[in-house]
């Protein structure tokens, strides 16, 4: 009798799954969903309320919010992004005033805060939208494997909401104890609120 996978396995086997869906997505499917995932956005209360965002410069695949990095300043929000801490070994939240001036390609091959942005305390951030590879409607996240995302978020008090594209959205995301989970999902046609309990 064969066992079940486990949940390391199990993961292994969706993020290569999910991985082939996002390299097939068009680059012009990939500019109108993210329209529409940012517009979707714009309109939530809890985004216009908050006064202080962790956001992240998306890779090539995932969807295409740097216009809420503008939006965020426009606003007047304290917009704050991850860079990695290689003494660490984390990511920690930094201010960035200026994104187009103040990021550089970091260590993983995205964008982050040069160095001289200053470090923000997680305790001052009211909401954070989350990258991920996969997502469901318990608010449970499949990221890329090394962890990095769950450590940061695990000092995280605010808001969390993980960004994908509707086919991102699954059934399950298998968990493990150390996986962080999330408050609410947004897409292009959804905002998934995850009921508490």
């Amino acid at each position: 009798m064969k066992s079940s996978p486990s949940p390391a396995e199990a993961k292994a086997s969706l993020r290569t799954r999910l991985r082939a869906e996002l390299e097939a997505v068009t680059p012009a499917s990939r500019t109108s969903a993210s329209a529409e995932l940012c517009e979707r956005v714009r309109n939530y209360p809890a985004w216009q309320n908050a006064r202080a965002v962790l956001l992240f410069f998306p890779v090539a695949s995932e969807p295409d919010i740097s216009p809420l990095l503008t939006d965020a300043l426009a606003a007047g929000k304290l917009l704050a992004l991850p860079r990695f801490n290689a003494a660490a070994n984390a990511y920690e939240a930094v201010r960035v005033l200026d994104p187009v001036r103040e990021l550089v390609v970091g260590p993983f091959q995205v964008q982050e805060p040069v160095a001289a942005c200053p470090v923000v305390g997680l305790n001052r951030l009211d909401l954070a939208l989350v990258p991920g590879l996969g997502f469901d409607a318990g608010g449970h996240r499949l990221g890329r494997g090394k962890g990095h995302y769950d450590r940061l978020l695990a000092g995280f008090t605010g808001m969390k909401i993980g960004v994908a594209f509707d086919f991102q959205i699954v059934d399950e995301v298998p968990c493990e104890p150390h996986d962080i989970a999330l408050d609410a999902v947004v897409s292009p046609a959804r905002w998934i609120e995850v009921k508490a309990g």
